[in-house]
């Protein structure tokens, strides 16, 4: 017995001295950087802290005193930087470094620092180990790095043009107006509540990017098929588990998107075996959905062959030649048949993709082109809901874009511009900007040398294989680049947490996207950090506290930066043409990141803003969105309030939505999770009961 306490306490003696090592000698990189940095006892994003935070957290308020975790606990949190917003940064400095004893992770809300890490790709390339979740089905245009990363945008980024952006449009159109009619044949045109709107504009969405992108002709509930639908269509297109499948392909979708988390961290023979009937549907969807795709690169890879021998068959034209054709494009590169010169220079790269890789694409593709449209679009119309003045200004500037034309009747080209510089755009990129697809963008420091970055005319040392944070929701709520004011909602704050779309019309000073000064920094530490020489001499170390904050060296001399490529331009409520409005808002660069920047930055970024612009304006033109107040108060006992009771009823609905939006929650993008929604009321203008007077909080 004394010899196995002996062991264990050489062990015990051991693993502490590895551990107290390894964090010094964390330390002290961290303190050549020249950064403010914040000391946690261990990795703050291991999947397993953040699965089991919940009991840990409790355990460490409980028993250790308040002084020993304050500093540190919110940072080892799931969601802090959407939690928090920019408060973390606030204390500790625009960008610090969290250190534990195996790693260091670089946090920062800076637009200075995010534009040099967004443009230096080599320098701080994508951290691929944590897109696991996307890598499911194959390895994908989001996954990938380096030359593989290349070719995979090559090929992928051919379909997203003007011209599919203009079918984006249509389709929005047809789509949406197909969501309203369910929800009136639901009864929920104004006398029900809409208590399942994010389940709609997923389905919305998904809908547009299954016809758009891959030629399927998907229904609402209450459709029917077209007649003379190709068999090949109706397959993916059936509310009914097509022949050889056990579920649609609609139902296989969502629950391949709501299983994500379990399908990766469980095998699938465990998946099956647990008596769980969630499990075991997850383990089929994976299995339909790689059925699915197989039957649709078959399909795909026959319209290529034909179109190889100059065949024409309605197999490989109609739908293909139509929209963007995302797995005809994948596969043809592939297999042969090109279509267009832009697929021929993609396999011209000499190496065309597997099968797994194609279907990874196409994955990514249904997911990113329909959770992110869908989601900005529930969001919004939340939003619109809950500020009453913020909804009438964008149905005026409706009013004044298509007056009375009907939708089928909008031209792309005509009104696009002009949606984009209205109450519109304004609407949809305010919405991006609380509430981002993604709230964190994930980035590396390459391993061979500590990267060099300035910010505000000084210079920094990140140390060499450090993982990045670009806190995307931090970055966009910095007062040092946004139109802001006291808070209506949030008494003693600025308001840049709230939904607040009128600040994108404001008309600002001219500034430049990147300032001379700081393209003069970035410049030369790109320099520096190109250099086959060792950069210069860090500053001298600051003193060892938990959180510090040191004083850096000067920056380098001025230069210029190196001119961008259009794959790094990210247009914020801009579209190509003279309709563009001056008076619309231009952060800094670096400071709207919602779809990423630099040349890893959204393909689809265009697609899903003309998709939610052309959506808003369908279902704004004729309807108002209401809160439901049913919790509160029945039709007739509404019926005898005055407006000042109604007034405040429709407050509690605004602090209820409030509370629900702050509690969303990230597995693949933000979104609401576990059920929480907020009910609403679509009715006819003209017959509305709080949206056409109530004044905001």
């Amino acid at each position: 017995m004394q010899t196995l306490l002996a062991v264990a306490g050489v062990a015990v003696a051991v693993a502490v001295y590895r551990y107290v090592t390894a964090l010094r000698h964390s330390i002290a990189k961290a303190r050549r950087s020249g950064l403010p940095y914040i000391v946690v006892p261990w990795h703050p994003i291991a999947w397993w802290s953040q699965l089991s935070h919940g009991l840990w957290t409790k355990a460490v308020q409980l028993l250790l005193p308040t002084s020993w975790w304050e500093p540190w606990l919110d940072l080892m949190i799931p969601e802090m930087v959407f939690r928090t917003g920019f408060q973390r940064f606030r204390r500790h400095g625009e960008t610090f470094l969290v250190v534990w004893p195996t790693g260091i992770q670089l946090r920062t809300a800076n637009a200075e620092v995010i534009r040099q890490i967004t443009q230096r790709r080599d320098h701080f390339p994508k951290w691929t180990a944590s897109y696991g979740i996307l890598r499911q089905f194959g390895e994908n245009v989001v996954t990938s790095e380096g030359a593989v990363w290349r070719t995979h945008r090559k090929i992928t980024a051919a379909s997203f043009n003007e011209r599919n952006a203009a079918l984006v449009f249509r389709e929005a159109i047809v789509q949406t107006q197909g969501m309203i009619r369910t929800w009136e044949s639901r009864g929920q045109g104004g006398r029900k509540a809409l208590r399942c709107v994010d389940g709609d504009t997923m389905r919305l969405a998904l809908n547009i990017i299954g016809y758009v992108g891959f030629g399927m002709r998907l229904l609402w509930p209450g459709q029917k098929l077209p007649p003379g639908l190709e068999p090949r269509l109706a397959r993916y297109a059936s509310l009914e588990p097509a022949a050889g499948h056990e579920m649609s392909f609609v139902d296989t979708m969502a629950c391949v998107m709501d299983n994500l988390v379990s399908l990766l961290l469980l095998p699938k023979w465990l998946l099956q075996a647990l008596p769980l009937r969630r499990t075991r549907s997850a383990a089929c969807a994976y299995d339909e959905y790689v059925r699915y795709m197989d039957e649709l690169m078959a399909d795909k890879v026959q319209g290529a062959a034909e179109r190889r021998d100059g065949a024409s068959s309605s197999s490989s034209s109609s739908p293909d030649d139509e929209g963007m054709d995302l797995m005809g494009s994948l596969v043809r590169t592939a297999y042969g048949g090109k279509k267009n010169k832009e697929e021929a220079a993609a396999a011209a790269t000499g190496r065309g993709l597997g099968r797994d890789e194609i279907i990874g694409n196409a994955f990514i593709m249904f997911v990113a082109g329909h959770e992110t449209a869908a989601n900005v679009l529930h969001f919004t119309t939340v939003h619109l809901a809950t500020r009453p003045e913020a909804q009438r200004r964008l149905q005026r500037d409706i009013d004044r874009l298509v007056g009375d034309t009907d939708p089928a009747d909008w031209d792309y080209d005509t009104l696009v511009n002009g949606m984009a510089a209205s109450m519109i755009g304004a609407c949809m990129n305010e919405e991006l900007r609380i509430m981002p697809p993604v709230t964190e963008l994930p980035k590396e420091v390459t391993a061979n040398q500590d990267q060099p970055v300035t910010m505000d005319g000084r210079r920094y040392l990140i140390p060499r294989g450090a993982v990045v944070s670009l806190a995307v929701v931090s970055v966009q709520q910095n007062p040092r680049y946004w139109p802001h004011g006291e808070s209506r909602v949030r008494p003693g704050h600025d308001d840049l947490r709230d939904f607040r779309p009128e600040r994108w019309l404001e008309r600002q000073p001219e500034q430049p996207s990147v300032s001379s000064s700081s393209s003069a920094a970035a410049a030369a530490a790109a320099a520096a950090a190109s250099s086959s020489s060792p950069p210069p001499p860090p500053p001298p170390p600051p003193p060892p506290p938990s959180s510090s904050s040191p004083s850096p060296s000067p920056s380098p001399s001025p230069s210029s930066l190196p001119p961008s490529t259009e794959a790094d331009e990210l247009l914020i409520g801009e579209f190509s043409g003279p309709d563009t409005s001056a008076s619309l808002f231009r952060p800094e660069r670096g400071a709207y990141i919602p779809f990423s920047d630099g040349a890893r930055s959204c393909l689809g970024r265009r697609i899903a803003q003309v998709e939610v612009m052309a959506a808003l304006a369908v279902l704004f033109r004729e309807y108002s969105v209401e809160l439901d107040v049913g919790e509160w108060a029945s039709p007739s006992e509404l019926h005898d309030m005055s407006k000042v009771e109604k007034r405040r009823l429709y407050g509690l609905a605004q602090k209820r939505s409030r509370r629900v939006m702050q509690g969303a929650r990230t597995m693949v993008t933000l979104k609401l999770r576990g059920g929480a929604h907020v009910p609403l009321r679509m009715v006819r203008r003209g017959e509305e009961r709080f949206v056409d007077w109530v004044e905001d909080e």
